[in-house]
């Protein structure tokens, strides 16, 4: 879950505390929208130089130096049905209004292509329909004198129902209606208890039709009040079924079922999209996990133990259903502590929690965690809220959990659906809607309602692509969309001799070097790669005699150094990389001792190790074919670095010949938290001098693949990264004009396409491309289904191309999108998102996780980071 998700909801009216407030529970009113008190957990004011963790835990009762933390308030908060979108909450619009389809002459009158076989789809959309000539009328409302509580300002226009009517929208400023008052301007009296009379003035500012973007983020807003009319309760972005859990008593586990759902205006009508979401949670407490790692660990290092568990893992309150980061663990404060609330009175932890929650904390003596909030309320920022472990349940699956195999098979079950049992979940939803009175009455009293049959559309499938290596032409099977078999036994276009390597082992894993060895002289004769014998370092098994030999043997001229590691210990592991991505540019390579313990596959492993090093060394393994000539395609992403000053990374990959298989990479160090790339100009100023050293020619065209995008961010890359680069270009001289294409890649959508063949719902096959119904009018934007899956349904790419002066047609950039999808070299089949973006990925990954700095530009022209 992001970020911007976990730090929702934290308003108040203004004026109403000192301090700020807390979070809390959202229940649904009557009206629409109505204020109410929100139960929250208290928040504390912040303190110079944070909460600091201790070692040691005492066991048994402690003495706790209790605090009384300044500022603790509880607040009123707003209804979710708020048309201002107060408290920080993530605003729906999806980058509406943003149009870049309007300046591409080319594709104005259309962007669907032609190529390929058309295919039968299913889709996730359910059409939105309205009453003939339907309008949403928006007033703004003035009082005179001045009323500055919300809730009062609801309760006197209210008492005009007779006029407005019932079904309404307001949010203290703005009212949405259904219908049209009579005058443009109308003048209302209400009178408060004070027997106070209280001028009201509604004034028509605007005639919504159905397609307009206020239009759309209102329907958002109203669709989130059905779904909590039907009891499914909101956590993060999506809303989930608590009454309906599907427990894994196995492995203590617990799954919601809910549903992502969006609605936006597509090309030809507004459509609800409608997805299948679990949400995982871990059936013991926070307080558990604690209990736990004290039995295991003892006292010594059992606070170390704890931080490294819990800080940065996401838990929920069942109280509130809420989701928080833990960011510290405040040893100090227990639930006895005190803090005061919004009246000024102080109240302990655990009376607060019997009073408002009915809730009894058992354990007196554990610490509290601590969530710092993000986001600041106006001009003021907001306090961390306090936390008792007891009450929270870890959402999501601990590491051990993703790597035990058993784990992942019996939770696959029960979350990754099949075509046929996704479409009857999302249909089951539709269901919902139309059995729940309540829900019609809603829906009718504001003239909507949608359809109860998943759109049907057309995609076509592109022509398969065949795979160039050693001089041969294979065609792989489409159904499983890899060539590892056709491809075994075949020389590599380009094969890099192994003749200065070094291999550094621990003593306990002398018997996996010899397996390493034996398996690489087996396998690499017939991929053509000369093998020589390596040096063989043996060390002790801790990082600082790796360090020590990488230090006293590697020298310049090697070809690549090789670890073989006893565990996945992170700190050994960035040790080594940070090394010799920095300190000492040489390509390394690093394998678990276990991965090379299995006899029967150790081949298998071999061959795939062989290939990584290749790549790493400079090497090309295939290649498919490119029919535009003098091509550059660039690939871009983002990584957030938490541990090194919480910087951010992004990643720059470019190709450097005609086949796309030699690639310039480089990465640039940003601020907290920066997504858009700073420095993008200097990235392409010195790729672009490399294409001119490699080729002795500039390329004429030149295709970005924009990935790490969120919503809200479109705007800032179209005025701001787009700007960048062509100025750069520019810099190359006036007569340099190359055609430019920047395609942004989103890989997290909630749509999904189904094929019906003889009445039964399949994936669709790779290279399946949807381009008409289910895009956007104002985008030039695509869908592309590039990989196939065993279990569950298959998720596609979208494609949006924000800026295209090429003039190719969409067929072109269609077909060179799914080639691409084709050329990453760390796996023999098709991926999800085109290879530049994924090699952008791995490399601002390992800057990110590992190195924390700018790794050396000796490396540049090798893909070392797979």
């Amino acid at each position: 879950m992001s970020g911007r998700a976990r730090a929702r909801a934290r308003g108040r009216p203004p004026k109403e505390a000192v301090a700020p407030p807390a979070v809390g529970t959202t229940s649904v009113s009557s009206e629409l929208p109505s204020y109410h008190p929100r139960s929250v957990p208290p928040r504390v004011a912040e303190e110079p130089g944070g909460h600091g963790r201790q070692k040691g835990l005492q066991a048994g009762p402690r003495n706790i130096r209790e605090r009384k933390p300044e500022g603790l308030q509880v607040s009123l908060g707003l209804q979710d049905l708020s048309l201002s979108e107060r408290g920080g909450r993530r605003r729906d619009f999806y980058d509406l209004g943003v149009n870049t389809r309007q300046t591409m002459v080319h594709v104005k009158d259309s962007k669907t292509g032609v190529m390929g076989r058309t295919i039968k789809l299913i889709t996730n959309h359910f059409r939105m329909t309205s009453r003939p000539q339907w309008a949403l009328y928006q007033y703004h409302v003035d009082y005179n004198p001045e009323v500055e509580a919300r809730r009062l300002r609801c309760a006197l226009l209210f008492q005009h129902e007779e006029l407005i009517g019932k079904t309404r929208a307001f949010d203290g400023s703005i009212l949405l209606l259904p219908i049209k008052l009579e005058n443009k301007v109308t003048e209302l009296i209400s009178r408060t208890r004070n027997e106070e009379d209280v001028k009201i003035t509604l004034t028509l500012t605007n005639e919504l039709l159905p397609s307009s973007p206020s239009c759309v983020h209102f329907y958002s807003m109203i669709f989130r009040r059905i779904l909590k009319m039907l009891n499914f309760h909101q956590i993060g972005r999506n809303f989930y079924n608590p009454s309906d859990p599907v427990c894994i008593p196995s492995h203590r586990l617990v799954v919601w079922p809910g549903y992502a759902t969006s609605i936006l205006q597509y090309e030809e009508s507004t459509m609800l999209c409608a997805d299948v979401s679990h949400k995982v949670l871990r059936g013991e407490t926070v307080l558990d996990t604690m209990y736990n790692l004290y039995s295991l660990l003892g006292e010594d290092y059992f606070r170390d133990a704890c931080a490294k568990e819990l800080i940065g893992s996401i838990v929920l309150t069942k109280y509130n259903n809420r989701t928080y980061r833990i960011d510290d663990i405040d040893w100090d404060n227990s639930p006895k502590g005190t803090f005061r609330k919004s009246d000024g009175t102080e109240i302990s932890y655990v009376d607060y929690y019997k009073k408002q929650y009915n809730l009894v904390i058992t354990d007196l003596n554990q610490p509290v965690l601590v969530n710092q909030p993000k986001r600041k309320r106006g001009n003021l920022m907001q306090g961390p809220i306090i936390l008792i472990p007891e009450l929270c349940s870890v959402a999501g699956l601990s590491q051990k959990m993703c790597n035990d195999f058993n784990v992942m098979r019996d939770l696959a079950a029960h979350t990754r659906l099949q075509p046929e049992q996704r479409q009857r979940e999302i249909e089951r939803l539709m269901k919902y809607i139309h059995r729940d009175h309540s829900v019609q009455k809603e829906l009718g009293d504001w003239g909507l309602s949608f359809d109860s049959e998943l759109e049907s559309l057309s995609g076509r499938v592109v022509p398969g692509e065949k795979i160039f290596q050693g001089g041969k032409v294979m065609e792989y099977h489409a159904q499983f969309a890899d060539w590892t078999r056709e491809t075994k036994g075949v020389p590599l276009i380009r094969p890099v001799p192994l003749e200065n390597w070094l291999l550094i082992y621990a003593r306990q894993n002398c018997d996996a070097a010899g397996v390493l060895l034996n398996g690489l002289s087996q396998v690499t004769p017939p991929m053509g790669i000369k093998m020589n014998r390596a040096r063989m370092i043996e060390v002790e098994d801790r990082t600082e005699a790796y360090l020590r030999a990488l230090q006293q043997k590697v020298t310049p001229d090697m070809n690549i150094v090789f670890c073989i590691l006893s565990s996945s210990r992170k700190d050994k592991y960035d040790a080594i990389k940070k090394y010799l991505c920095t300190d000492c540019p040489i390509p390394s390579q690093c394998v678990l001792a276990h991965t090379l313990s299995k006899h029967q596959s150790v081949l298998a492993v071999a061959a795939k190790i062989a290939l990584q090093m290749n790549c790493k060394m400079g090497g090309e393994l295939w290649s498919v074919e490119i029919p535009l000539k003098q091509v550059m395609v660039v690939g871009i992403d983002c990584y957030h670095d938490t541990i090194s000053g919480k910087q951010s990374v992004a990643g720059f990959v470019a190709s450097l010949n005609q086949t796309m298989t030699r690639w310039f990479s480089r990465c640039v160090v940003q601020s907290l938290g920066q997504e858009i790339v700073d420095g993008i100009k200097a990235c392409l100023q010195t790729a672009l001098k490399t294409w001119l050293q490699w080729n002795k020619y500039l390329p004429t065209r030149i295709f970005v693949y924009r990935d790490g995008i969120g919503d809200g961010q479109l705007n800032v890359l179209v005025n701001y990264e787009v700007p960048q680069i062509l100025h750069c270009l520019r810099s190359f001289g006036t007569d340099y004009k190359p055609g430019l294409t920047v395609i942004v890649v989103k890989k997290r959508v909630n749509s999904r396409f189904f094929e019906e063949v003889k009445g039964e719902l399949k994936n669709p096959p790779p290279g399946t491309v949807v381009d008409s119904v289910v895009t956007r009018p104002e985008w030039y934007d695509f869908f592309v289904v590039s990989q196939t899956v065993r279990n569950g349904c298959v998720t596609p790419t979208h494609y949006n191309v924000v800026y295209d002066t090429s003039g190719l047609k969409p067929d072109h950039i269609q077909r060179l999108t799914y080639k691409l999808c084709h050329m990453y070299y760390n796996w023999s089949g098709v991926i999800r998102v085109p290879a530049p973006c994924q090699y952008a990925h791995k490399l601002a990954f390992l800057v990110g996780q590992s190195v924390h700095k700018e790794p050396s530009l000796q490396l540049s022209d090798k893909l070392y980071y797979l």
